[in-house]
């Protein structure tokens, strides 16, 4: 891979769309930069896809990676593959992608689903990575956490995705950024709506199972932390991940809920860079 120079602006390649095959259908991913530079792979949350990151791409290939988005089961341009799912079938359609983009360690971003993705990857795959930046997740599935989903996977099943579209764009994002951006709330509900049910149910049994939490102590890949301010519960079970995995970063975005990297991008950036540099930094000692 040629090494990144940091802050070194280069010609950012067209990107390019393909369809990886994994154990039960194909995952839509794209992939942009340059052939030769460092892979950075990209995780979305549930609902979403690939495109919630479209700055962070447009940021990070700029700068010289390689970026490679992939759609979750049943998400964006990837096949409504039959639930439930489990963490391991997300972890092991990374690793596919890895492998057929001929990739051998990457660094990891993940946001919520994807950031849980990114612990199990953590535990159980450490060797294909490079850093993990694992952003507004929690490692457990409490009482509180598992019982909503069932009224959520209800309402999708009953009335249609779009349904989910304005409570869970309401919980995502502060009231502010709500009221002063319909453009992105429009962009967003079309993701939202582009998002399969089966889809949806096989990633909100995988949430409703998660249990990384006596794992997190096995994590040695370097890794930082990020969450929204804002986001309810989680900058507190953020901080209890980042006291159990050894030597992380955690960093807070002010003005921010669960999607911090589209309410405050440019903090959201500026922080994903740094922990990129400090991978680099880490890895040259």
């Amino acid at each position: 891979m040629r090494a990144l120079k940091p802050d070194t602006a280069v010609t950012v390649s067209i990107a390019t769309s393909q369809r990886i095959r994994v154990s039960a259908g194909d995952l839509g991913v794209q992939v942009s930069g340059p052939s030769d530079a460092t892979p950075v792979i990209l995780n979305h949350a549930i609902l979403t896809a690939g495109a919630m990151w479209r700055d962070q791409v447009a940021r990070l290939t700029q700068e010289g990676w390689r970026v490679i988005t992939l759609d979750a089961r049943g998400h964006g341009q990837s096949d409504p593959m039959p639930p439930p799912y489990s963490f391991a079938d997300l972890e092991a359609d990374n690793i596919a992608v890895l492998d057929a983009l001929g990739i051998e360690r990457a660094h990891f971003v993940g946001l919520s689903l994807g950031g849980m993705t990114g612990l199990g990857l953590g535990i159980a795959h450490p060797q294909r990575l490079l850093s993990l930046c694992l952003c507004d997740m929690r490692a457990d599935a409490p009482a509180e956490f598992v019982a909503p989903w069932e009224e959520r996977i209800r309402v999708a099943t009953q009335e249609g995705i779009g349904a989910l579209a304005a409570p869970t764009i309401a919980r995502w994002l502060t009231q502010a950024f709500i009221d002063a951006n319909p453009d992105t709330l429009h962009w967003l509900s079309d993701m939202i709506g582009q998002t399969s049910v089966p889809g949806f149910i096989g990633c909100a049994r995988a949430l409703q199972h998660l249990d990384f939490t006596g794992g997190l102590s096995q994590i040695k890949t370097p890794t930082t932390l990020i969450v929204g301010a804002e986001d309810g519960a989680l900058p507190a079970a953020m901080r209890d991940i980042q006291s159990r995995i050894d030597k992380s970063v955690l960093e807070s975005i002010p003005g921010a809920g669960h999607l911090p990297n589209i309410e405050q991008p440019a903090l959201f950036n500026a922080a994903l860079i740094r922990h990129l540099h400090r991978a680099i930094r880490s890895s040259s000692h």
